[in-house]
């Protein structure tokens, strides 16, 4: 079989290039129009032919007619915040790669090429999958219901991200994957708390909104600390809360948004009940309404346990043993969890650097940065374990 470690290493200054193009792009949700731009490009300087999937999404195939399908998937939004990260290819558009996804593209640009070459000798067929919006979790969904899984049939999906500023399994080049459940459920929830405006010298003409919210923050903590086990992990977060327009005035109307993450299907739905019920009926009792709205959610990720044996033990044969480890716990919220839903699975992480090795700020900070060292042997993964899935099916 190809060497794609050594391919991958070979190629790192193309890599390198694409990725900090990306960067310097950083477009975000389904607006990608410079970075979908550049992945056509590059996607047909290879000889092959990309095909826009739903919104904002490209996929394309590479292979033979016949045999497994093996979907790659990476994900290529960039977060709304001003990066803080002094690089010299740094975004100035006021948007952030700093969750690692311009990596992800480069990655899987590079496998696509290696695979490309070698596409008269795959048993099967790669298709690719370069997905929009998955820091709203929204552009998986979009691509499914548009058909990514379907002609041909997807059989099984391998997903990769990137891990920076952790412990052990943040260091450079080191795969982690966890069995069975990976993140946590996300749902994002919009409180709208009505009352009555009042001139503030004459507050018994008014129903206080800020009031309600304020209480309504204040007993939704209580979920954790009375309702959910001390052995079980969720967090309800009141992350936002906007109302009124002047100090002296009472605000008829008031605002809040929460996120709710779970470890499990089932206690996700008891915490999302229970938002509903404690808001609506907080707000009875000081005589407002609260109308409660999911935004949008998404359930927990599986890694399917035959898929960890195989891609764990296909990055064991490429790395060798000491480069992966298994993980007993992460948190956060991923959208590949619909094609997880729909496939056998695996979700993967990629040491980009721990804070043993100096990197300070993780996932979602403005500062992140990554040790580019990572990338060809994230695309080296993305490659080696498509060749050798579709060998061993």
């Amino acid at each position: 079989m190809t060497d794609y470690k050594a391919k991958a290493i070979a190629m790192k200054d193309e890599i390198l290039k694409n990725r900090r193009t990306l960067h310097g792009y950083a477009e975000t949700g389904f607006d990608l129009e410079k970075t979908l731009a550049l992945v056509e490009r590059e996607l047909r300087s290879y000889g092959l032919s990309p095909e826009r999937v739903g919104k904002a999404g490209i996929s394309c195939m590479i292979g033979q007619k016949e045999g497994k399908t093996l979907l790659l998937r990476a994900d290529m939004d960039a977060l709304p915040m001003t990066e803080e990260s002094g690089l010299p290819f740094a975004a100035t558009n006021g948007n952030c790669h700093s969750c690692g996804h311009d990596c992800h593209t480069a990655m899987l640009l590079a496998a696509a090429k290696m695979l490309s070459e070698d596409a008269p000798q795959l048993n099967g067929r790669v298709k690719l999958m370069f997905q929009p919006a998955e820091e709203k979790l929204a552009g998986a969904a979009d691509m499914l219901a548009a058909g990514i899984l379907e002609n041909p049939k997807v059989d099984a999906a391998l997903a990769m991200h990137l891990f920076v500023g952790g412990g052990e399994s943040c260091r450079t080049g080191q795969i982690a994957y966890k069995r069975g459940c990976v993140s946590f459920s996300g749902d994002a929830i919009r409180i709208t708390v009505t009352g009555k405006n009042a001139h503030g010298g004459s507050p018994q003409d008014g129903v206080d909104a800020i009031n309600i919210a304020a209480h309504i923050v204040i007993a939704l903590q209580e979920i954790l600390a009375r309702e959910v086990s001390c052995a079980d992990q969720a967090v309800v977060l009141v992350g936002m809360i906007n109302g009124g327009s002047s100090c002296n005035t009472m605000s008829g109307s008031c605002v809040m948004e929460a996120s709710v993450r779970s470890d499990s299907r089932e206690q996700r739905e008891f915490l999302k009940t229970r938002v509903k019920e404690i808001s609506e009926s907080v707000a009875a009792t000081f005589r407002g309404k609260a109308d409660v709205e999911f935004v949008y959610g998404m359930p927990s990720l599986y890694n399917e346990e035959g898929m960890c044996d195989a891609m764990g033990g296909y990055c064991r044969e490429l790395l060798g043993e000491d480069a992966v480890t298994e993980l007993t716990g992460m948190s956060g919220s991923e959208d590949f969890t619909v094609i997880a839903e729909q496939v056998p699975s695996v979700y993967l992480n990629l040491g980009a650097g721990s804070a043993a090795q100096g990197h300070l700020c993780g996932m979602h900070h403005p500062g992140m940065t990554v040790d580019e060292d990572a990338l060809p042997v994230g695309a080296a993964v993305y490659a080696y374990c498509a060749a050798r899935y579709l060998e061993e099916h």
